[in-house]
């Protein structure tokens, strides 16, 4: 699997104790909670899974051209923004 990090998700993962492990866990088994077909250069989507029993959400799009999966930022989700699930927005 190739991964390619943006400047921005380096940053976050450093900042908030994240790292390249589980951005891979995320990846082979988090679940797709959103997608955004319209994102330039590739769609992206938002995945969430619980790593270490701390929920974490990722944004990543997939180059398929260069077979590369393009890391944009990762998080731990706000109860003020996420309902208790981490998977649904908060009205």
């Amino acid at each position: 699997m190739k991964l390619l990090y943006s400047n921005h998700a380096v940053k976050q993962m450093f900042v908030r104790g994240i790292s390249t492990d589980e951005i891979e866990y995320i990846l082979k088994n988090g679940e797709t909670i959103m997608e955004y077909p319209e994102d330039k250069p590739y769609p992206s989507k938002l995945l969430f899974a619980f790593c270490n029993k701390r929920p974490l959400h990722l944004v990543y799009s997939y180059n398929t051209q260069d077979d590369t999966y393009v890391i944009i930022t990762s998080y731990e989700p706000s109860l003020d923004v996420w309902e208790n699930d981490f998977k649904t927005r908060k009205k």
